[in-house]
């Protein structure tokens, strides 16, 4: 919503235009001072009404913040952050990258997001669900430094397990969601 605003000083008033609490950029999408759109919104809080809504309207699932703090994020990345499975499940189911990557030095995927905050049941949804991790823990090309990502041993743990869960029911590496 714009608002118009008159200041005046000396007798001279000039009109400034604000924005309450997200501006337009130049492709049209609405976004906070972040960076952030509606849909990352939505994904932070959980809101997968607002989530499936902006989706139906068209807005990617892969949209990437764009504000100089929030280094690519995508809404997967934020429903990660706060654990809301129902909300992660949706974005996968519309597209939305699971192994998408963050702008800067480690390049932080929803998982490492998940396993920063060490939420375990995001974790497990993500690892279920195919996130990538390469086979070594300390592999910092693909993972932050351990330090910054302590979380990061629960997900190695959850990706063992799946890997066995699968090879002794099926035979195969394949993954369910339906846990």
């Amino acid at each position: 919503m714009t608002q118009d605003y008159v200041v005046r000083s000396n007798s001279n008033s000039r009109r400034l235009r604000r924005s309450d609490s997200l501006r337009s950029n130049s492709s049209g999408d609405d976004r906070d001072d972040r960076g952030w759109t509606n849909l990352h919104v939505g994904a932070r809080k959980g809101d997968l009404k607002e989530v499936k809504r902006l989706l139906d309207e068209g807005m990617d699932a892969n949209v990437a913040a764009l504000g100089p703090k929030s280094h690519g994020l995508t809404p997967l990345h934020l429903a990660a952050k706060g654990g809301h499975i129902k909300v992660m499940d949706e974005l996968l189911e519309r597209g939305a990258n699971i192994d998408a990557r963050t702008k800067g030095a480690c390049g932080w995927t929803p998982l490492h997001t998940a396993a920063k905050e060490r939420n375990r049941r995001a974790i497990r949804f993500l690892v279920e669900n195919g996130a990538f991790l390469p086979d070594n823990i300390e592999d910092t090309r693909f993972n932050p430094p351990v330090h910054y990502c302590p979380g990061l041993e629960w997900a190695y743990e959850e990706m063992k397990r799946v890997q066995h869960e699968s090879g002794s029911s099926s035979g195969e590496g394949s993954y369910s969601s339906e846990n």
